[in-house]
């Protein structure tokens, strides 16, 4: 989101609700990092913002990019996940002037917390099947994937409804919006399946979403954890 596309109460109120929800994954996440999860999360970070910066064609005159909250939810968890995203975003609108600087509570409120929320939401409904074998991790990925991008732009959408400043109604945008989007999800969705396949092949002990517990989303010992992964591997 650029500049202008907001008033400014509201871009304030969403500035407001990002630093909230950055403060709060900062004080979860500090309960999940371990040896594992420390060093993927820079690197997740960087690719996340190197892959950014590369659109795709979606239509003639319109092209996406990878949002990266389902990626990093599945990989290193939704709380750091969402400080993963927002460093990036934050580095993308200080230096690149990637995103308006007055947009930066939206969009990482966007992306960072509402995206990876709903991608991680899914993953974790749809954890039986990601732990059978190697094509259920792969569908797996890449229906949050898409959910993520998708829910991004519902996210735009309520913003633009509850403070919109850039001349059209959110009735003209709902359906260009949607429509658009999904296709990108759907690209979206084909990248994370690819990095998470291609993270499962060489140290499937390394994705979170296959490590955590149904029931207290915490890392399983390790015995469990070469289990999941040698179930994902053995099936493949």
């Amino acid at each position: 989101m650029t500049d202008g596309l907001l008033n400014a109460p509201t871009a304030l109120l969403f500035g407001a609700i990002a630093l909230a929800g950055i403060g709060f994954s900062l004080v979860k996440a500090r309960a999940t990092l371990d040896d594992r999860t420390a060093p993927m999360a820079g690197l997740v970070a960087a690719f996340v913002f190197a892959a950014q910066m590369i659109n795709f064609p979606v239509l003639p005159g319109v092209s996406g990019h990878l949002l990266g909250g389902a990626l990093v939810a599945i990989l290193v968890g939704p709380w750091v996940g969402t400080l993963c995203v927002s460093i990036v975003l934050v580095v993308q609108s200080l230096l690149f002037a990637d995103g308006g600087l007055t947009m930066l509570g939206a969009n990482i409120t966007n992306m960072a917390l509402l995206g990876t929320a709903a991608s991680y939401l899914v993953a974790v409904a749809l954890r039986p099947l990601a732990r059978r074998n190697r094509s259920g991790l792969l569908v797996t990925a890449f229906l949050a994937g898409t959910i993520n991008t998708v829910m991004a732009s519902v996210g735009f959408l309520l913003e633009y409804w509850i403070g919109g400043a850039a001349g059209f109604s959110v009735a003209q945008a709902v359906l260009p919006m949607l429509g658009i989007h999904l296709l990108i999800g759907i690209g979206e969705g084909i990248i994370t399946a690819l990095t998470v396949g291609a993270v499962a092949a060489g140290r499937p002990d390394l994705i979170r979403l296959l490590r955590a517990t149904p029931s207290s989303g915490r890392p399983t010992a390790r015995g469990d954890t070469e289990s999941a992964s040698g179930t994902v591997e053995g099936r493949s």
